[in-house]
């Protein structure tokens, strides 16, 4: 069964696949592994490939998308290609250069969507996360409607065809939604979204606006050992999740990503191993019932697995806010 047999609408009337694989790897994870990886999420079926300039592995997942092609498993236009600008890169006279890089990293001509990473900018560079002598990050003051409108000519100029945010607030959306002069609404906003974190209120208030919420994270993250507290809660551990996953005879993770598709959230599921990869891929084969789904609604604590601590300070600094 293919993702693109499982898709939304976004609101420029573009298709977006409601299972997407992402390829944002923990450490120790190689490169050629995040190659295999998304050849082998290709061939499970997987049409929504999620990357970033700042996984540092759009080559990679360019190489994947251009073999399975060249192999004649896909056409181009059947695979959903996401990626993101990186706060390093966060000026309006930067955004399209950054845009033409990804492309010529993954060797394609356009992507089906492009993000902003994060609402905060870092000194412009090649360090992917630049600080001063004492350790703190060096941020900019960055103004998020040139942003935006920068991302909206590359629109226009056929680089991307569909245009969105991460890790924004419900404040820092409506600044973009409320732009004088808006040609193109954001599509989405990706942030962390999981049962432990199930983001209620920024989902309610993106649904109004009509636009789509995708989840990262959504099976606990990879527990990135820089960025994730090592003491968190391990979500797949739960005993709810494993009782439902007994009583559905399907695995945790299978539950936890048909919850959020239940929930109307496109989610972003991630693995190097064949057989998860073709595990989650199954999501579409079993329904979850609304009790159950109340009962998962309940395991919402709050936590939030990557707090970016690294933007901590910044005025932009989305999570601040409640959402």
């Amino acid at each position: 069964m293919s993702c693109n047999d499982h898709c939304v609408k976004l609101n420029d009337g573009h298709l977006i696949p409601t299972l997407g694989f992402g390829t944002c790897m923990s450490e120790g994870v190689t490169k050629s592994n995040v190659l295999e990886a998304t050849k082998l999420a290709i061939d499970a079926g997987f049409r929504h490939i999620d990357t970033a300039y700042a996984y540092q592995v759009e080559e990679e997942v360019g190489q994947a998308i251009r073999s399975k092609i060249e192999e004649g498993t896909v056409k181009r236009e059947d695979i959903f290609l996401t990626s993101k600008l990186w706060c390093t890169c966060l000026y309006p006279e930067l955004v399209r250069p950054s845009l033409e890089r990804t492309l010529a990293s993954l060797q394609l001509d356009y992507v089906d969507l492009y993000l902003i990473h994060y609402p905060v900018a870092l000194k412009q560079g090649d360090d992917l996360f630049p600080t001063d002598q004492n350790g703190e990050s060096l941020v900019n003051a960055v103004d998020l409607c040139a942003i935006w409108e920068a991302l909206e000519k590359c629109k226009d100029a056929g680089l991307v065809k569909s245009i969105g945010v991460s890790n924004f607030n419900r404040r820092q959306l409506e600044r973009i939604l409320n732009k004088p002069g808006l040609k193109y609404k954001p599509v989405c906003n990706q942030v962390e979204c999981h049962p432990y974190f199930n983001q209620r209120k920024l989902l309610d208030f993106c649904k109004s606006k009509d636009i789509v919420l995708v989840a990262y994270g959504a099976l606990g993250t990879q527990r990135y050992k820089r960025w994730v507290d090592q003491s968190s809660l391990v979500l797949l551990n739960d005993p709810i999740l494993s009782s439902l996953a007994t009583k559905y005879k399907r695995s945790p993770a299978l539950i936890a990503l048909r919850y959020q598709l239940q929930r109307g959230v496109v989610v972003l599921a991630q693995s190097i191993k064949e057989h998860e990869i073709r595990e989650n891929i199954q999501v579409f084969g079993f329904q979850l019932s609304s009790e159950d789904i109340k009962v998962l609604d309940g395991l919402n604590r709050n936590l939030r697995y990557l707090p970016a601590e690294f933007l901590l300070g910044h005025p932009n600094y989305p999570f601040s806010d409640e959402y």
